[in-house]
């Protein structure tokens, strides 16, 4: 398949766009989670830029906010999240991606997740209830949505943290926490805190996401 396809298949509308063949990248597929009040080409140029040649695949959320800001699952409050609906809604994307491996055909065993703060927190969720869905993911401001099993095993999975020091959403503590609970559960992690960066990316962050990326 060739091209940039946008269907409603699998119960979220998305974006998916196959690797180049002619790339090493081409078995690589990034499952990109956009943040609050964005959309499936909200991470798009930014994945093309940094992960030539690579696969992607780009889901909408599907909770409106307000009636018109798009998440990918419901909080209570700026801070407060619906743990019960995130688990839910977790599970619902794993089906998905497992899902879209099979009608597109990509390697369900390189899929690299890149999401930016409501889609990094579902990207943590991600890790801590489907361990082995994703081979390694970068959280770009993501917060410790809450306390993963105690036998989870993330051996083998490269995860890269991405937290501001001022961000006013994720207190720099639990940012710190995340780090340290996907390090309890094995992962390789790369833990970068920009002391002075917001919740918003800088050119640091894209920096150190393109190296991550090529590393």
């Amino acid at each position: 398949m060739s091209g940039l396809e946008e269907q409603g298949a699998g119960g979220f509308e998305h974006i998916y766009e196959p690797g180049d063949p002619g790339t090493t990248a081409a078995a690589t597929t990034l499952l990109l989670l956009h943040g609050t009040g964005g959309d499936e080409r909200d991470l798009l140029p930014l994945a093309r830029q940094l992960a030539p040649g690579s696969g992607l695949l780009s889901p909408r959320g599907k909770v409106l906010e307000g009636g018109a800001s798009r998440r990918f699952f419901r909080r209570l409050a700026v801070g407060e999240l619906d743990i019960p609906d995130l688990v839910n809604r977790t599970d619902d994307l794993a089906a998905f991606v497992r899902a879209s491996a099979d009608t597109y055909g990509f390697d369900p065993a390189r899929i690299l997740a890149l999401g930016f703060s409501n889609g990094a927190n579902i990207a943590v969720s991600l890790l801590f209830r489907h361990p082995g869905l994703l081979l390694a993911a970068a959280l770009l401001r993501p917060m410790l949505p809450y306390e993963p099993d105690s036998d989870l095993d993330l051996s083998g999975t490269r995860v890269l943290v991405a937290a501001g020091g001022l961000d006013p959403y994720v207190p720099a503590d639990q940012s710190h926490e995340l780090g340290r609970r996907l390090t309890q559960a094995g992962a390789s992690v790369d833990f970068r805190m920009e002391d002075a960066a917001g919740h918003g990316l800088t050119q640091a962050d894209l920096e150190a996401l393109a190296a991550w990326l090529a590393g």
